[in-house]
């Protein structure tokens, strides 16, 4: 599997590289010869000499035939994705059955059309496809330049400071900034390639623009808010004031977590405290990460109220830690990811010191973990 993107785009004047593998010669050669004014164009015959090509170039799409001897498409699919995990795959299927087609899907097709395809139909999706891998290898590429430049910063860090406070705060600050300048990225991305194509007679395309942008004003908010608070965390007190807790958590799961069905809220539909907005959302951040890293697929986030106090309580099914790890984790300076810096429960607990707030972690390995936050209720 490739262990970094590959480039991200045909140089300049090249066109497109598509491979279409299909065991039939009149099939594969009239597809090649269709797609050959826009791409250039490789063809295979079996699916051991498709994934041989694979392997020594990157492609910007696959157009697979599902039904070939020795190895059928959909195993040939499994394969090729661990070579590469980025490329767009179009399959092809005669047969053209509703169970064939999910089969494909979850092999981790792009897109599937019937055989023979429509020549008009199988332009658009080719163009389609070959400009998603694009964007997808592109955003991957910006990742891990983001992850390589937040691991580089660490190290420095670690080595020319380890015991100073400011050196600690900064490790906290780009551990902070990390996911949401991600989603800046990405987002950024997106509105780029958007705005590439949209044009002024299609609303729908403008409005998707429109709820682009508001996603990324609002997490690079976010961004500008942790930066301002470390350049002024030694001249001034954190101003608080009546905030709804629970907007503040959904603002994360849409901002910061891109809107992830895994998070459902339940209980209170509002919840106000007195306390800082942003440094909540940096809370909520935290815990969220830490869930999804350890495998949750199911986070219920439930507020309830008890007297004068606000619960929340965020419930996951990752894969849970042992007492020893519970308590190194409360502490700090202990994680179990392997690019982790540990710092992730100690910031929280220290935002929430500020704001009255109690943190309790409960966790079980491989039974998932119960993080409870009690906060004083606003009057």
């Amino acid at each position: 599997m490739l262990t970094t993107p590959p480039p991200t785009g045909a140089p300049a004047g090249e066109k497109p590289l598509v491979l279409v593998v299909d065991d039939e010669y009149g099939p594969r050669e009239s597809i090649a010869f269709t797609l050959s004014s826009e791409f250039a164009v490789e063809t295979a015959e079996r699916a051991a000499e498709a994934l041989a090509k694979l392997r020594a170039k990157a492609y910007h799409l696959v157009v697979l035939d599902i039904r070939m001897p020795e190895m059928d498409g959909i195993k040939a699919l499994e394969e090729l994705r661990k070579i590469d995990p980025y490329v767009s795959v179009i399959m092809l299927t005669g047969y053209g059955t509703l169970n064939t087609a999910q089969q494909a899907m979850v092999a981790g097709a792009n897109q599937y059309l019937r055989k023979p395809p429509d020549i008009l139909e199988l332009i658009e999706a080719a163009r389609k496809q070959a400009e998603a891998t694009r964007v997808r290898r592109q955003q991957a590429q910006m990742n891990a330049q983001a992850h390589e430049m937040n691991a580089a910063l660490k190290r420095e860090i670690e080595q020319k400071e380890p015991h100073i406070w400011q050196g600690r705060a900064s490790v906290e600050l780009v551990h902070d900034l990390n996911n949401p300048l991600t989603v800046v990225i990405g987002y950024a991305t997106l509105l780029v390639e958007e705005a590439r194509i949209v044009s002024a007679t299609d609303p729908e395309r403008g409005k998707r623009l429109l709820s682009y942008a508001s996603v990324v004003e609002r997490a690079a908010e976010y961004c500008h808010h942790l930066s301002e608070n470390w350049r002024m965390t030694s001249k001034q007190t954190t101003e608080f004031t009546q905030i709804d807790l629970v907007e503040a958590a959904r603002d994360v799961q849409q901002v910061v977590f891109f809107s992830t069905v895994a998070i459902k809220f339940t209980g209170l539909p509002r919840a106000l405290i007195r306390g800082s907005k942003f440094e909540l959302m940096r809370v909520f951040q935290n815990v969220f990460k830490n869930s999804l890293e350890a495998g949750s697929d199911r986070i219920a986030v439930e507020v309830a109220r008890a007297g004068n106090k606000v619960e929340l309580t965020i419930t996951d099914n990752g894969a849970g830690m042992d007492p020893d790890g519970v308590r190194r984790a409360l502490k700090g300076g202990f994680s179990s990811k392997k690019n982790g810096t540990g710092l992730g429960l100690s910031i929280c607990r220290h935002l929430l010191g500020a704001h009255g707030a109690t943190l309790t972690l409960e966790s079980n390995p491989g039974q998932g973990s119960v993080v409870r936050m009690v906060f004083p209720a606003a009057e």
